[in-house]
């Protein structure tokens, strides 16, 4: 296990929604794949608007810029 998977799994287990937000994004940005990516992606803007997340409209955008969203 990397120490991304490690924050990951701590901030589940912490329940730190903006910590997710965060995280999924750095996983995003490391993805091998776009599938990785846009998976990753779509993780951190759940949890941005569950919580009301300042980045949740930046990550809407760019779902929609890599097609994930029409």
């Amino acid at each position: 296990m990397n120490g991304l998977e490690t924050r990951l799994l701590a901030a589940h287990a912490a329940g730190d929604k903006s910590a997710l937000v965060t995280l999924y994004e750095e996983a995003a940005a490391g993805a091998e794949t776009p599938e990785a990516q846009g998976f990753f992606l779509t993780q951190a803007y759940v949890y941005a608007l569950e919580i009301g997340h300042a980045k949740a409209s930046t990550l809407h955008q760019r779902l929609k810029a890599s097609g994930r969203e029409a």
